[in-house]
């Protein structure tokens, strides 16, 4: 069959493989994990297609591969049979369908824009972008700092500017209310937006003081005045406070607990070994101000102590310390995590028990006093090939591996519970590879609290890719091993291409 002539100068990018043998067809899905095809029912079907998928080709060269198949054509129609395709029944003639791993995932139903197309291949599993939304038609999206320079240059309106990331949950509950107020406000305000996750956008966050997300900028004729800080507000609060922006209200600084009115012994420093020797059975609650477990657990803490205060023949006092500002004791005792409750009987420490958390329990628990079942040792404790990382060596052990997968967690979070087996047979999968690293850091150690705010940490658990110590994107995958493991041979196949590229070129 004859081609029409413009098919001959169409400039379809040589990164797009055309196939139409069913054989070369599985070798593709078997040697790519990342593959999406365009079905074409003609060759003149797929042109404007072909044309936009070329660009995308480039854009996501080494992390994703595009493909084509016209059943327009003999050879390849068995193909799209075999597929059961038929690109017929599309209105335009085409079809996008996406492969992963080797197998059908699903169909492409996205916008069909350059972004949109780029954005689903790095992360197939990924949510739709912000301005895919129809609602969110309103909200100015930015995609580069230029274009950030250019829109506060020549805006005259006031400006707010939501400077998010894809992956951060406060950001997404925000956004309906954000997208509502910007087509309400339109005309007198300018509501934007802009993923500043990237490392390419250090510049930006240093600028804005961007330390977690959403960080909301106010701006007037292109001048920064003020943080808008109200993650729970809604279109109309936004409205409200537009009408007389002002700096965020520094906060009433909290009471400490000591200073509250209660009969909770609160101990310091100095005064903690007399009252220890002085009491012959004493419960003691290290605790942390910001802590929101102390938080919960502190009524009932009170509750006990004052039943313990009334009681005739009591079986011991509740005492608590703030272990931030009595730092001695809180090394002394190696607290690492809050609440800690200890045991002291006769001046001595007993037993660390993490399972009284109420009035009863605590009570129950202190009338007949026993050691409570062995602790399961920590993650870090345990032989594993996932390195532990802290505060301080965290940059320097990155720069030692070209690829490393940091899981940021708590030890009290139920989904790293789960995600952590996972992990850990990851990194036993690659623990021969030198360039290779699975990490992990304990985000409910003091030491690592500055590290994972600077890493921009506001959940658990939150998995970040570093190339040589250098952030390079969030990993969003599945949590499984195979998710996990996946990722890694991505990574490695895309080295071996380069190393083989090198090769064929010298």
């Amino acid at each position: 069959a004859f081609l029409p002539a413009f098919v001959y100068s169409l400039k379809v990018s040589p990164l797009i493989e055309k196939i139409s043998d069913h054989k070369d067809f599985k070798k593709l899905l078997r040697t790519r994990n990342n593959v999406l095809v365009l079905y074409s029912k003609s060759a003149a079907a797929a042109e404007s297609s072909l044309r936009l998928l070329s660009s995308v080709a480039q854009e996501v060269k080494g992390r994703g591969t595009i493909s084509w198949i016209d059943c327009g054509d003999t050879e390849s129609r068995k193909l799209c049979k075999k597929m059961k395709v038929d690109p017929n029944s599309k209105e335009k003639g085409v079809e996008l369908l996406h492969y992963k791993d080797g197998a059908f995932h699903t169909e492409y139903n996205r916008a069909v824009t350059l972004k949109s197309i780029v954005a689903f291949l790095k992360d197939p599993e990924g949510a739709p972008l912000w301005e895919e939304d129809p609602e969110a038609k309103d909200v100015v999206h930015v995609d580069s700092e230029k274009e950030l320079r250019r829109l506060l240059k020549k805006e005259d309106k006031p400006l707010l500017m939501m400077f998010y990331a894809p992956w951060c949950g406060v950001c997404k509950r925000m956004m309906p209310s954000y997208q509502q107020a910007a087509t309400e406000l339109k005309g007198k305000y300018v509501l934007a937006g802009m993923n500043v996750y990237s490392a390419e956008f250090e510049r930006i966050k240093e600028e804005y003081n961007v330390r977690g997300y959403p960080t909301i900028c106010y701006f007037e004729k292109g001048k920064f005045l003020f943080h808008f800080e109200n993650y729970g507000a809604t279109a109309a609060d936004i409205a409200e406070w537009l009408k007389n922006p002002q700096a965020p209200q520094p906060q009433a600084p909290e009471t400490p607990w000591a200073d509250e009115e209660n009969v909770v012994y609160h101990l310091t420093d100095e005064d903690f070994d007399k009252f220890i020797k002085d009491h012959s059975s004493v419960l003691v609650m290290f605790h942390a101000p910001w802590c929101g477990h102390c938080k919960k657990m502190k009524p009932e803490y009170e509750k006990a102590a004052e039943f313990l205060h009334v009681a005739n023949d009591s079986p011991g006092v509740l005492a608590a310390v703030d272990a931030t500002v009595n730092k001695a004791l809180a090394e002394r005792y190696h607290i690492s995590g809050f609440p800690t409750l200890k045991y002291f009987k006769d001046g001595e420490e007993k037993y660390t028990l993490p399972h009284l958390r109420t009035k009863k329990k605590i009570i129950d628990w202190l009338q007949n006093p026993e050691a409570p079942p062995p602790p399961e040792p920590a993650w870090e404790e345990k032989q594993t090939s996932v390195i532990h990382l802290a505060g301080e060596d965290f940059r320097e052990s990155l720069k030692k591996k070209k690829h490393t997968l940091v899981m940021f967690y708590a030890p009290w979070c139920p989904h790293c519970k789960n995600a952590i087996p996972h992990f850990t047979t990851a990194a036993e999968v690659f623990k021969e590879d030198r360039k290779i690293a699975y990490a992990a850091v304990d985000c409910a150690k003091e030491q690592n609290h500055d590290l994972c705010k600077q890493e921009g940490v506001d959940g658990y658990p939150t998995f970040n890719y570093y190339n040589y110590g250098k952030f390079v994107e969030k990993y969003t995958g599945e949590r499984g091993e195979s998710g996990f493991t996946t990722f890694m041979r991505t990574l490695r196949e895309r080295d071996h291409e380069r190393v083989g590229k090198k090769k064929d070129e010298l």
